[in-house]
């Protein structure tokens, strides 16, 4: 009896206990919810009643057990307009705060006085004014505090001083004024006060930071040595000296300058070296450091104005990340081709999108914005939804999903090891049908006139159902004229892309043909034999078929699965109807989906219309390893 009494007691407490937390949670979604309805935002939120907070809300990251919100992460959403009183304020055990990047304005939140967990602040590039918050000693937990790039006016706090776990505070590019306080704190390690209106003399416990934390203020590190404290050395402070040990004195400073000319003229070379190693990473490479993560986001957003723009997301994107998140991640380069650089990005959050950087685009924004709304309406589960984009007189990137299973060029042609699996039969039949879908589509999009222009196993990947996936699509328009064709790529090209430089949609389906031929044949569109010999697939195809050794085509790795020679023979067929010379010859790419989905009409179940529009949005990306993504 005993017993069952006190298990019913821990059973009730318990009810209690989850009862509480679940009430917990639901209250702060109610203030998210009342947070976003009350101020404006140009993105979409995927925020909503029927829907977990904890799990599935853009932004929002609760506690382990799911009882609380804890961090609130929304920068370059598009918020304009003043903060909402009092929502913020019911989110009690809030610990990180990030609004970055947008156009809120007003004075600084006085709900945010009532967060006394909140241990990192992001509100930098926003339009908020008005004086600092005049009591900082609210948030003992404070570690990072980025305010920088507003209106803030005022002096700065010397409340400050009481956030001992403070280690990087950023109020840099705002209007404040006065003296800078004595600020004591044991574990700042980053600090940056430039372009204000402060004055007077920098502090003794601020001097172990570099002068360009205190640049564009009219601020001194000392001014004599009774105010400083340190002791000032003048020429004017030193006694006559003899004549003989002048002289001696000028041969030694003769000498002196001699030496410390050549060393000046060494350093002044080694830094001209050092410049134009610079120019070529930034001409070749991602800007600066983001091959390494390692770069300076006030750096890099402050040597352009232009860097100020924002990154534009497409409608139901549901990343919450900006520019300055893409600037610091930790990245690694995935290729180089024909329009640019592909990067695998890692931001902060572990989110992993793909980042292109686009060389030699040949339009102005407007074009270029046009185009890329274009490429980002398409809705297709076997088209590669582009993301974002962002534009600037120096940079074009172009942000997509992170397809981890790898691109089909590196499935066929990876390393032919005990760790490689084979592509069967079944899935180069599915990569083929996926990605003559796509193009399809792509070919039906801007009144049937958008083109494709770069079609290659390396811009072909799986989707969940581990069909082709098209992607790296409609750059062949903004791009200057193709540069004579190199390696691999020049296999894919019509010959009259080849001639002409310009991309059509006759050329899109020649280029889809040679990767049907690279299914078929397991070889690169151009490779080479052991004896050096460059073979062009197409030429190397058609020699062998008229010779009629058709059985010499085939991959040896299909070899080894029965009762598919038919249908390789038929996929045959279709490719070599592709790569015809004539452009007016080859089959629409519509027909090429039909004649693909005929070669096995148990392929025909569940399939979407192939010309017509989609909305289903491209599946998550699956996982498994080797190169990487929208490249090339």
């Amino acid at each position: 009896m005993e017993g069952s009494y006190s298990f019913s007691l821990i059973f009730l407490v318990g009810l209690l206990f989850w009862g509480g937390t679940a009430t917990l949670v639901e209250e702060d979604k109610r203030a998210l919810l009342d947070f976003a309805s009350n101020l404006p935002h140009s993105r979409y939120l995927n925020w909503s009643e029927q829907s977990s907070v904890c799990n599935n809300w853009t932004g929002v990251t609760c506690s382990e057990d799911g009882s609380r919100v804890i961090a609130v992460r929304l920068p370059g959403v598009g918020f304009h307009g003043p903060i909402p009183a009092k929502p913020l304020s019911r989110l009690s055990a809030l610990q990180i705060l990030s609004l970055r990047s947008n156009g809120i304005n007003g004075t600084f939140p006085s709900d945010l006085y009532n967060l006394k967990n909140l241990s990192f602040l992001y509100l930098q590039f926003n339009k908020f004014s008005g004086p600092l918050p005049v009591n900082f000693s609210v948030w003992k937990n404070l570690t990072i505090v980025n305010l920088s790039n507003n209106a803030f006016n005022g002096s700065i706090p010397y409340s400050i001083s009481n956030l001992t776990q403070l280690a990087a505070l950023n109020l840099a590019n705002n209007s404040l004024s006065g003296e800078i306080p004595n600020l004591y704190l044991p574990n700042l390690h980053q600090l940056n006060l430039s372009n204000n209106n402060l004055t007077g003399i920098v502090p003794k416990s601020l001097r172990k930071f570099p002068s360009s934390v205190f640049t564009g203020n009219n601020v001194s590190l000392a001014l004599n040595s009774s105010i400083s404290g340190y002791p000032v050395f003048s020429p004017f402070n030193q006694t006559n000296p003899k004549p003989k040990t002048l002289r001696k004195l000028s041969e030694r400073a003769l000498l002196g300058i001699i030496i410390a000319g050549c060393v000046l003229g060494l350093i002044g070379f080694a830094f001209l070296l050092l410049v134009c190693f610079l120019k070529r990473r930034i001409e070749h490479g991602f800007p600066r450091n983001f091959e390494k993560g390692d770069m300076s986001p006030e750096k890099a957003i402050a040597r352009s104005q232009e860097a100020n723009n924002k990154l534009v997301f497409f409608e139901g994107c549901n990343y919450a990340f900006d520019l300055e998140d893409l600037l610091r991640a930790s990245a690694e380069v995935l290729g180089k081709g024909t329009f640019g650089i592909a990067y695998k990005a890692i931001l902060e959050d572990a989110t992993t999108v793909v980042v292109k950087r686009l060389k030699e685009v040949s339009v102005g924004r407007r074009e270029f914005e046009q185009q890329m709304e274009v490429v980002g309406s398409i809705k297709h589960e076997n088209v590669i939804e582009l993301r974002a984009y962002y534009y600037s007189k120096d940079e074009k990137l172009m942000v997509y999903d992170y397809y981890s299973q790898g691109s089909v060029a590196a499935m066929l042609h990876g390393k032919r090891g005990q760790e490689r699996i084979p592509l069967d039969w079944e899935t180069r039949l599915r990569i083929a049908t996926g990605a003559a879908r796509g193009i399809a589509r792509i070919h039906a999009e801007n009144n049937g006139k958008l083109v494709h222009g770069n079609i290659k196993s390396s811009n072909i990947f799986l989707n969940s159902h581990q069909h082709g996936c098209v992607s790296d699509l409609g750059l062949s328009t903004i791009m200057s004229p193709l540069a004579l064709p190199i390696a691999r790529a020049a296999g894919y090209r019509a010959p009259e892309v080849t001639d002409t430089r310009k991309a059509s949609q006759p050329s899109d389906v020649y280029s889809f043909g040679v990767l049907l031929l690279e299914l078929l044949t397991g070889k690169s569109p151009v490779h080479t034999t052991g004896g050096d010999e460059v073979i062009h697939l197409v030429r190397w195809v058609h020699s062998v078929v008229r010779e009629e050794w058709t059985g010499e085509v085939f991959d040896v790795e299909l070899m080894r699965y029965p009762n598919i020679e038919e249908e390789m023979v038929e996929m045959l067929q279709i490719a070599m109807s592709c790569v015809v010379r004539m452009p007016d010859q080859r089959p629409k790419m519509l027909d090429v989906v039909r004649m693909i989905e005929n070669v096995r009409q148990t392929d025909l179940e569940n399939r979407p219309s192939s010309g017509a529009k989609s909305e289903n949005s491209t599946p998550p990306p699956q996982v498994f390893s080797t190169e990487a993504s929208v490249t090339k």
